[in-house]
């Protein structure tokens, strides 16, 4: 049903067989789907219809093909064995075809092979090529299916490899050249020589560096000067000449070329100069040197070999010759400069080439005069008067001297060689015009004496020269303000006041002719000072003989006649009684004068004193200075001093000697620092070895022995008082007898009230007060009380309350209530509290307790103020308790063990 036309089916209508109708082509057909139909015979005829698919099998019927007959290749015959030539192609239409390909023909060698690959076939290098043997191949491709074929041609042209390259015949070659060739010359002509053809053996020549003397043609390898050649610049020249051929990749050989210059004689001698100048004596023997010529040939060997001569020139009439290897000038005979005094010689440098060439020179040599006479001054010394402040560069002399000889031999120099350090004066070198340089003063300097010297070289001659100043008045008195310090210590002896010369006004005038005269302008209207007016000395007015302190300030003035100054004189008088010898004490000052400690040291030191014991600087009386004797050759200075209390009134109580030396001991750094001053430890006193009996204290004093006369300085006269230490003993608190010699309890009398508890202790008492008492018998309450001086210990302030009674507002720290009192103290490292000093007892006890983590540490130290034997020390050592004490010949150690030690932190 519904076929066209060239169906290729047919039916037969009665046996309902299908049968093949004309001939199938699967390539162009391969499947085909129609309907078939079966009908009756009836009547109505009833028919039913089936669809019919048929597929057509292939059968090998259709040849492979290639898809170009004819193919081409290009092949270098260096290609290694496996490389692809090309890929052949054939197709067959028939389905499920394999195609196979073979060489068939015209593989000579058996040079390819070919291989299978994606449907086509690989043509491959099997075995190497060579160009020489075989340049092309016809090769004939068979592709076969297993029974039907096709063929096709592939022609490969083998193409040179280019495998040799450019050889030179030798890698070094060596050729010369002389150096006056033309530009243009051929130098040599270098081959090389390659086995490849073609392009492969077409050689190319080169320098590999530029060389600008040469050029090499790129075709033949001629090597060409294109400048002119010269020996003497360059001998030598080395060419890198490479061959490189025309292949693909290029290969070349390099080899190297050395020309060598060969020397002609195309040079004259050079001198090193134009000309030559030289000089002299008159006097020199013959065959003196006077000078060297020089010349040089810039040739090589015979051709720049120089020699000198005269021959031709000039020798100045056979005066001079000239060394021909040398060129050293010498003198023939003896000169005379009066005769000919220069001359002009030609000499010339002649070389050995053939021929030979010359160069002339000119040689000037002049003929100098011998110096045979000294110069001469007028007379061996000069006098020479100058008045002082004379002006700077003002020409005081002319030191002139004469020289019989000529010219430069008769030229004299001047210069000063002795005495004009520092340089004060100025020779003029030619002229001896003698010049001030700087100021001349004569209170610096009365006279200059010098030593001059003429020259005329070499011969001299030298003159003593005094300048010596006139002295002017030029000067003013100079003057100070000073200070007169008079310790007046009131004695029945007689003679203890200063009734002749005290000192004299520290005055100077620098000009020595000056005659000073001194007055007091204004102060001394009582004239408690006399003066001498011409002398300046100074005396006392015995109306100062008195108990009274006294300061008066005066003025004072000294003039030389045309200057004057004034300055201020202060007299202070202090009185100095048996208190303050009682209440004193002596320091001693290292490596220090009477004069240095009075000025400009004496202030400083009062107010290191006053910033120590924090009191008035005009509290600090000062009474003595004296160098101590008893120390050799050692410069200690001996202070003695009291000090005033700050809070004292009228009854002017004094520091106790003990407080002050405790004090001022332990503050030894700070008053060193204020004052610039080292002070030493002190001097062990007069009690240390107990000369009192039983239970008397001895207390070391200062007592008058004689009033010394005024010691001076530039700004202070010094009246010192000189004591000697004596000793008193007297019987503590808390002793009785007519020798001290019985000890009393003090509480006897119940001294503390009903407020507190009494403990007896050596020299006194001690009262413990109940809760909310205080004072030093326990005598205030806190609760009904007022307050008073004191109460408020450590800066606390005492606030009265309304409702009665009291209460201590305490400063910042660890103070404990209700009286700010402190009975605990921590130390942070390099710190230490003091106490009042303990001094001489019989028995004591100490209480303390502590809290410490550290293993070593002191806790209490008492000793002597000179770091001397007698001390009672409690340390801490490695944890434990130890106590050692001296008493001034051993020292004894005490050592009590705690098991755990005591530095674990608890009290």
């Amino acid at each position: 049903l519904e076929t066209g036309a060239g169906f290729p089916f047919a039916i037969n209508n009665s046996t309902g067989w299908i049968v093949v109708a004309s001939e199938l082509d699967r390539e162009a057909v391969d499947f085909y789907s129609f309907g078939v139909e079966a009908q009756d015979q009836g009547s109505p005829p009833m028919a039913s219809s089936a669809s019919v698919s048929v597929t057509i099998l292939d059968v090998n019927d259709n040849s492979p093909e290639f898809t170009q007959r004819e193919y081409g290749a290009r092949l270098n015959e260096d290609a290694a064995v496996g490389t692809s030539v090309l890929t052949v192609s054939a197709v067959d239409r028939d389905a499920n075809s394999v195609i196979t390909y073979q060489i068939s023909s015209g593989n000579t060698r058996n040079r390819f092979s070919i291989t299978s690959q994606s449907g086509g076939g690989l043509i491959s290098l099997a075995l190497p090529l060579d160009y020489k043997l075989e340049r092309q191949y016809l090769l004939t491709i068979a592709a076969s299916d297993g029974t039907r074929q096709d063929t096709a041609q592939v022609v490969v042209n083998v193409t040179d490899a280019n495998t040799h390259r450019p050889v030179f015949q030798s890698s070094h070659y060596t050729v010369n050249v002389n150096e006056d060739r033309p530009v243009g010359t051929t130098v040599v002509v270098i081959s090389a020589t390659d086995e490849d053809t073609g392009e492969n053996a077409r050689i190319t020549y080169l320098m590999e560096d530029s060389i600008p003397q040469f050029r090499i043609a790129a075709e033949t390898g001629a090597v060409t000067t294109q400048m002119e050649l010269d020996y003497e610049d360059q001998v030598s020249y080395t060419l890198a000449i490479t061959a490189r051929d025309n292949g693909i990749p290029q290969k070349s050989d390099t080899t190297y070329l050395e020309i060598l210059v060969s020397d002609v004689n195309d040079n004259a001698p050079q001198f090193l100069r134009d000309s030559y100048q030289g000089s002299v004596y008159e006097d020199v023997p013959a065959f003196t040197s006077v000078l060297q010529v020089s010349a040089t040939d810039r040739d090589s060997g015979l051709n720049g070999r120089v020699f000198y001569t005269f021959q031709g020139g000039d020798d100045g009439d056979g005066d001079f010759i000239i060394e021909s290897t040398s060129g050293i000038v010498r003198t023939l005979r003896r000169l005379d400069r009066e005769n000919v005094p220069f001359y002009t010689l030609r000499a010339f440098a002649v070389d050995k080439g053939v021929p030979a060439k010359r160069t002339p020179v000119e040689i000037q040599v002049t003929v100098l005069d011998v110096n045979d006479n000294p110069p001469v001054f007028e007379r061996d010394e000069f006098d020479i008067f100058v008045e002082e402040n004379s002006p700077i560069g003002l020409v005081v002399a002319r030191i002139t001297a004469t020289d019989p000889d000529e010219g430069t031999n008769a030229q004299i120099m001047y210069q000063i060689v002795e005495g004009n350090i520092p340089e004060v004066f100025q020779l003029d070198i030619f002229s001896g015009e003698l010049t001030a340089l700087a100021d001349l003063d004569y209170e610096t300097k009365a006279e200059y004496v010098m030593v001059v010297q003429a020259t005329s070289a070499p011969l001299v001659s030298r003159a003593t020269v005094h300048v010596r100043l006139r002295d002017v008045n030029d000067n003013s008195p100079q003057l100070k303000n000073f200070e007169i310090l008079f310790n007046n210590y009131i004695t029945n002896r007689s003679g203890s006041f200063p009734g002749g010369v005290i000192g004299r006004i520290p005055a100077h005038d620098p000009d020595v002719s000056d005659s000073l005269t001194y007055a007091f302008e204004q102060g001394n209207e009582l004239n408690l000072v006399l003066l001498d007016p011409r002398s300046g000395a100074l005396r006392l007015s015995p109306a100062l003989d008195n108990n009274r302190p006294l300061e008066a300030v005066m003025r004072v003035s000294v003039s030389d006649g045309v200057h004057s100054a004034t300055a201020q004189c202060t007299l202070r008088v202090t009185v100095i009684t048996d208190e303050m010898l009682s209440n004193s004490i002596t320091l001693r000052l290292a490596d220090m004068s009477q004069e240095r400690f009075l000025s400009p040291l004496l202030s400083r030191f009062l107010e290191g004193v006053a910033a120590v014991l924090a009191t008035p600087r005009h509290r600090v009386v000062l009474f003595n200075i004296q160098t101590d004797t008893d120390v050799g050759t050692a410069r200690i200075l001996n202070v003695s001093l009291s000090v005033l209390l700050p809070t004292s009134g009228h009854g002017a109580r004094f520091f106790s000697s003990e407080e002050l030396q405790e004090r001022l001991y332990l503050n030894r750094s700070l008053l060193a620092a204020i004052s610039a001053q080292r002070v030493l430890p002190f001097d062990d006193n007069i009690c240390l070895r107990e000369p009192c009996e039983n239970y008397m204290r001895c207390v070391s004093v200062l007592q008058f022995d004689s009033s010394a006369p005024f010691v001076a300085s530039d700004t202070i006269l010094f009246r010192p008082i000189h004591p000697v230490t004596g000793l008193r003993c007297r019987c503590p608190p808390g002793f009785t007898g007519d020798y001290c010699e019985t000890e009393i309890d003090l509480c006897y009398s119940s001294p503390c009230g009903s407020n507190g508890r009494c403990r007896s202790r050596e020299g006194g008492y001690t009262c413990e007060c109940h809760e909310d008492f205080t004072g030093e018998r326990c005598e205030l309450s806190a609760r009904g009380g007022r307050c008073a001086p004191g109460v408020c210990r450590n800066g606390g302030t005492c606030l009265n309350l309304l409702v009665g009674g009291f209460r201590c507002q305490c400063p910042p720290g660890h103070y404990e209530k209700p009286f700010c009192a402190m009975s605990t103290r921590s130390f942070p490292p390099r710190s230490f509290l003091t106490f009042r000093g303990l001094r001489q007892r019989f028995h004591f006890t100490l209480a303390l307790t502590f809290a410490t983590k550290e293993r070593d540490g002191l806790l209490l130290y008492n000793g002597r103020f000179n770091e001397k034997h007698d001390f009672v020390a409690l340390e801490i050592v490695d944890e434990q308790v130890q106590l050692t004490f001296s008493a001034g010949e051993t020292t004894t150690t005490v050592s009590p063990f705690v098991p755990g030690g005591v530095s674990d932190g608890q009290w």
